[in-house]
């Protein structure tokens, strides 16, 4: 316990200070940083070598964080995240408060609450949303646990969690959902 009350600590002061972290979600592996923070998010883009017109995720601890980056979020898609039995992402139409480089184009936003302890813990002490992307280079293969890591991404990120380094179980990326134009729920992965 002693290691993951450590990792917390580091982890949100690397949050606080602009950083980037390597860290395990309820998915994949993944890169994060303050979903607030333009420059920490520029520097993801970097990382990854991913272009800017593919914007990322971010992770929440509650459905009432996510009524601080959305406007008028939509009940049906909220009550269907909240209720989800499985990582699931939600599409939302109209980011706000957040960086330009986080929202895409269209306005909208992806957002997911988080079920891992480890996330919903830094997610409560942070009390702003993290960026959560897979920790790989744009185009390669997304990690399934710390083993299938790029070394390489570890000399570029400002901190790397210990907690779940040995966990080899096989995890896969979130579903996404959205509300389609005829107001219905749509699954897109």
């Amino acid at each position: 316990m002693e290691n993951y009350t450590k990792d917390l600590e580091l982890s949100l002061n690397t949050l606080q200070s602009g950083g980037v972290l390597l860290y395990p979600t309820d998915t994949i592996w993944g890169l994060g940083c303050d979903a607030t923070n333009e420059k920490a998010i520029s520097k993801i883009f970097e990382i990854k070598k991913r272009s800017p017109s593919k914007t990322m995720i971010m992770l929440v601890d509650s459905v009432k964080m996510i009524e601080n980056y959305v406007e008028n979020p939509s009940p049906l898609l909220l009550n269907e995240m909240k209720n989800a039995e499985s990582p699931t992402t939600g599409i939302f139409l109209k980011g706000k408060n957040l960086p330009s480089n986080l929202i895409h184009s269209d306005g909208s936003i992806a957002i997911r609450i988080s079920s891992d302890n480890f996330c919903q813990a830094l997610l409560q002490q942070f009390k702003k949303p993290i960026v959560s992307t897979s920790a790989n280079i744009s185009n390669q293969p997304s990690p399934q646990n710390f083993s299938e890591i790029d070394p390489a991404l570890f000399k570029l990120v400002d901190y790397t969690v210990f907690f779940r380094r040995g966990d080899n179980s096989k995890k896969n990326p979130s579903h996404i959902i959205k509300i389609n134009d005829f107001g219905e729920l749509e699954r897109i992965r």
